[in-house]
């Protein structure tokens, strides 16, 4: 599958990073997959909050659910967040569990999705945020041509 990059941001800001969120949320119709990488504390957390109020959805709902794994959210599509920070290793989760969380009239949003022990579906779009010091943070977002019609 081809890919383009589609936002390199500089966020500057917990607002700025919600804001990219949003902006992609947009752009989504349901199926999609969202993989978030970085590491602990970059604000994968934050940017599923700007999904979430891309969708619809109060943000301020939005926590991490490492401790449930799975969250589901009500909106114009239905948010699954997945966290799997917590786990232990890939045999917990089969990959094919997460494809069984993606329907139609949903995006599913996996925090840490490298920890699944492959790399994320070729069809995933993929979020990369790097800490660049203070409350700076570096988006990647890459994906699919499919989102550019």
């Amino acid at each position: 599958m081809s890919f383009s990059a589609a936002c390199n941001i500089a966020s500057r800001s917990e607002e700025e990073t919600i804001s990219c969120g949003r902006r992609l949320a947009g752009r989504l119709r349901g199926g999609e997959l969202v993989s978030l990488t970085g590491d602990l504390g970059t604000g994968k957390t934050v940017f599923v909050r700007g999904l979430a109020a891309g969708l619809g959805i109060d943000p301020r709902e939005v926590t991490s659910p490492s401790f449930s794994l799975v969250q589901r959210y009500a909106g114009r599509l239905t948010l699954v967040h997945v966290d799997l920070y917590r786990l232990g290793s890939a045999d917990e989760l089969r990959e094919e569990s997460i494809d069984e969380l993606r329907r139609p009239d949903s995006v599913v949003a996996v925090e840490w999705a490298e920890r699944l022990g492959s790399s994320p579906a070729a069809d995933a779009i993929r979020v990369l945020i790097r800490d660049e010091g203070e409350e700076r943070r570096a988006i990647q977002i890459d994906w699919p041509e499919v989102l550019d019609n």
